[in-house]
């Protein structure tokens, strides 16, 4: 057997089986002294010879075995499928075998084959096999798309040659899946298979083999293609024009790099796992030569792998619809739509009129602004993909150095769905990469981070995504307030630009805000925006992560925090903008952290601060109107209900005026009604709902002041596996204390299970009222945060109000953090006041307002110690 350079393989490594077959030990050693130089070679070998030879060396063991096990040579033969029948086998891969035969199988017969088998699963192989004549293959094949696509890839090793042939025969002649099935059917496999992982490649941890653009894709445009084209080689695809020469090298050096990850893999978890975890990155990164960095090695290895499953999607893409088009299309195409000298639409698609079309650079940028404007086209044909892709290859420099390509970009970025479909189409195939020099840096570039779910090149699409929504009126609903301020906006592609520039300088060492601003300053001078929008453009890219910090971080109930934000913004406009940028990028960021709990924190930071920018002048107004307001409502909703107001006027004097600030009517109403009647023996009054729709469960607990109450409420909260994200702790004039928790549960959904409702009922009921003991966190570190460092900090914010003590905690999440925390304020004599629980993918940055059991705030003793005593706790926790 040789390498396509010609190299024998035999020649590589000698392999020197045992005779007989009872020498099982002196198998296990020659198996695993192959292991450990294929191994060794890794580091400086071919890939494409390393998964070759790993088949050979298969081959030569499967003969050895089939001969000393006296298998027959007549009507008996065994053949490599699956991966292992293209001559390709990774350290941890499955070895496939069909053993066939002619006539039934003899006793002595099935007892060797069963003997064979065993054999390799004691030597710790994974042999997948089957036993079946010609005649049950090609049946097989007929009832199982997976049957059928093992057995275009057979490959004889050894028995009966005459009986392999005759399959190969059967498969040519009577494979039972024509052309056009063959491609439907593993066309939907393929599409149920992305479906599985978001449809996306930007996976934090994807599959090699079976993430979009991994080694399968690669696979499924070979296996289509060899069925139609009845041939068993790569090679020869060429020669039937279904791929070109240049096309067929760059799936090939895809393919490779591909292997490289996959074999360095297997290698590093020691099995066959084609997830690159987090747990093996560094140590696949450090095997595939990027350094023995942590997370600084990950980076520029993960960047590299999405850019190939990048090429592969493209390709992958580009060559099933080639295929359906130009081999399965219905000859009676319907007459082309002429555009223009250039371009037509053919079948609601987008098609070049000649091969030279894309001759000057600029009709790139004409062709997505024609996409643009019309409607009616869908997609691209898949010989245009062709002719794009080789003109991108052929650019010396950026488009945006083009005059007339700018002159294009600007009416596109200005054009109502110049964001839609044309925007979409030149990310997916790398034309804004070759527009801007900036963007081409952030293609594939990744954070090793639990928060940040896609590359950045692909969450600013994503962003993007989400602002063009805002524009059409079908999807308005969702999020009315944005779709509202964007359709009212008289310069909507100024948000746009914004959101194409605010991450832009990721990657580049420094602040990417300050960066990115820079850029966006420089793309609006050099595109011929006048300053006024270049100022907003570049102000909303400096300040693009001001509004989530304040609405997630701060305390928005506080006027000062509103008078401080409505400063920075300095002008509605801007806080329109920004309103709508920020939504945008959150949903973008990370699948999970989007929900009602964060629209409403928004939403309210926005009108908080738009009536201060438009009053120009003080919050305090507005807190009245909005306690006026609140109160109105409660009242209505308590008077439908049959309530005197006389009972709830008494009631709430006892109530502070920062409670009626920090609810809404229907929430007060829903206290009150539970409050008013309520005897001394009944307490604690615990309530779990919903009731502001925020998507979020609100835990209400009214009790006796006592000084171990968060402290419980926290570790009964983790021991039901419920995470805080926002405490308020409020005191009654008389003693009581009226606590507020929004709860979510670890999937990030809310509690709606009315039985798992009452158990924490139960359990809350059972502490506070001393029946049991406060629980202690048993719940381990997941597997995923272990691979992350946090160093542990605590910041004390300066405050005006001399009365409380607000600080930050930047810390690794883990289970319990809350409850641990409790503690530590327990031990120091510190009461919580509010806390605002904000979790970053595997970093968390809380607020906590706390003060002194006095009431007061902490001293800067007081402080030291608490500072240190966090501090300690979880470094020794960790």
């Amino acid at each position: 057997m040789q390498l396509s350079d010609g190299t024998e393989l035999s020649r590589l490594y000698p392999i020197d089986w045992p005779a007989g077959v009872s020498q099982l030990q002196q198998y296990k050693e020659v198996v695993s002294a192959y292991n450990d130089w294929s191994d060794e070679q890794f580091i400086s070998a071919d890939i494409d010879t390393l998964v070759h030879h790993r088949a050979y060396v298969i081959d030569t063991l499967l003969s050895h075995l089939w001969q000393q096990l006296a298998l027959p040579e007549h009507n008996m033969a065994l053949l490599a499928v699956g991966g292992y029948g293209r001559s390709v086998l990774h350290p941890g891969s499955d070895i496939d075998v069909l053993v066939l035969h002619q006539g039934p199988l003899s006793g002595s017969e099935a007892e060797a084959v069963s003997q064979l088998i065993t054999w390799l699963w004691d030597l710790k192989l994974d042999i997948g096999h089957s036993v079946r004549t010609v005649e049950q293959c090609i049946s097989g094949a007929a009832e199982d798309i997976s049957i059928a696509t093992t057995l275009i890839e057979n490959r004889y090793i050894c028995g009966d040659s005459g009986l392999a042939n005759a399959l190969q025969r059967a498969v040519y002649n009577d494979f039972p899946w024509s052309s056009r099935a063959f491609y439907q059917a593993k066309v939907e496999e393929q599409r149920q298979r992305h479906q599985r992982f978001h449809g996306t490649s930007y996976n934090l941890e994807p599959n090699v083999k079976s993430s979009p653009g991994g080694l399968r894709d690669v696979q499924t445009i070979g296996w289509i293609a060899k069925h139609h084209f009845r041939t068993k080689t790569d090679e020869s695809l060429v020669e039937y024009h279904y791929i070109s020469a240049d096309e067929f090298l760059e799936l090939r050096e895809c393919t490779s790099f591909l292997w490289r990850v996959r074999y360095a893999l297997h290698v590093e978890a020691d099995k066959c796992e084609d997830r690159l975890l987090f747990d093996h990155q560094p140590g696949v990164a450090l095997r595939l030569g990027y350094g023995r960095d942590g997370k600084r090695s990950v980076e520029p290895m993960m960047k590299d792998y999405f850019k190939v499953v990048l090429r592969v999607s493209e390709l992958n893409r580009m060559l099933l619809q080639f295929f359906e088009q130009a081999i399965l299309g219905d000859p009676k195409s319907p007459q082309p739509t002429p555009l223009d000298q250039d371009f037509v639409i053919i079948r609601r698609q987008i098609s070049a009129r000649h091969d030279d079309v894309f001759k000057h650079s600029e009709t790139i940028l004409r062709f997505f602004l024609l996409i643009a404007e019309r409607p009616d086209i869908e997609g691209v044909h898949s010989h245009t993909i062709r002719l794009l892709r080789n003109a991108r290859s052929r650019l010396e420099q950026p488009l945006s150095h083009n005059p007339k390509c700018r002159e294009y970009f600007n009416a596109l970025v200005k054009h109502p769905r110049g964001f839609g479909l044309a925007f979409s189409l030149m990310h997916r195939h790398g034309i804004m990469a070759h527009y801007l020099p900036q963007w081409q840096h952030i293609v594939g570039q990744m954070q090793f981070d639990l928060f940040h779910a896609y590359t950045v090149d692909e969450h600013t699409y994503r962003l993007i995504s989400n602002l063009y929504d805002f524009t059409v009126d079908e999807k308005s609903e969702a999020f009315a307030l944005c779709s509202q301020l964007v359709q009212d906006m008289e310069k909507p592609h100024l948000l746009f630009l914004a959101g194409i520039f605010h991450d832009i300088a990721k990657g580049r060492g420094g602040d990417h805000s300050e960066l990115g601003e820079l850029d966006a300053r420089h793309f609006c001078q050099q595109h011929g925006y006048a300053e006024s929008d270049a100022d907003i453009v570049a102000w909303l890219v400096r300040q693009h992560l001001l509004m989530s910090v304040t609405a997630q971080k701060r305390d928005i109930y506080d006027p000062e925090v509103i008078h401080k934000f409505a400063q920075q913004v300095s002008s509605l406009e801007r806080l329109q903008y920004l309103y709508c940028l920020t939504v945008a990028d959150i949903r973008a960021t990370n699948s999970n952290l989007w929900n009602n709990w964060k629209a409403t924190l928004l939403e309210e930071l926005y009108q908080a601060t738009a009536n201060v920018l438009q009053q120009e002048g003080s919050a305090t107004m507005d807190i009245r109107a909005r306690i006026t307001q609140n109160k109105a409502g409660a009242m209505g909703l308590l008077l439908s209900a049959g309530f005197s107001p006389n009972e709830v006027t008494q009631l709430w004097s006892r109530f502070t005026v920062d409670y009626f600030n920090r609810h809404s009517g229907e929430q007060i109403a829903w206290h009150t009604q539970h409050i008013i009647h309520l005897q001394e023996h009944q307490l604690p009054l615990i309530l779990i709902g919903d009731e502001n729709n925020h998507g979020t469960t609100e835990l209400f607990i009214y009790h006796h002041e006592e000084s171990h109450l968060f402290a419980n409420v926290a570790a009964v909260l983790d021991g039901e596996c419920l995470s805080i994200h926002d405490a308020q702790i409020l005191n009654t004039r008389d003693g009581y204390v009226m606590d507020t928790f929004i709860l979510l549960q670890t999937d990030g959904k809310p509690l709606v299970d009315p039985h798992r409702i009452e158990e924490v009922k139960q359990h809350l009921y059972d502490v506070l009222r001393k029946r049991r003991q406060s629980p202690a966190n048993q719940r381990r570190m997941s597997r995923r945060l272990r691979n992350f460092e946090v160093p542990t900090k605590v910041n004390f914010l300066a405050q005006k109000n001399a009365k409380r003590t607000t600080f930050e905690l930047i810390t690794l999440d883990r289970p319990g953090l809350i409850a641990t925390l409790a503690k530590v304020f327990q031990a120091q004599h510190i009461t919580l006041q509010a806390a605002k629980i904000t979790t970053i993918g595997e970093q968390v940055e809380d607020l906590f307002i706390v003060t002194t059991a006095e009431q007061t705030a902490l001293d800067e003793a007081h402080c030291e110690a608490l500072k240190d005593a966090i501090i300690h706790t979880l470094e020794n926790h960790h």
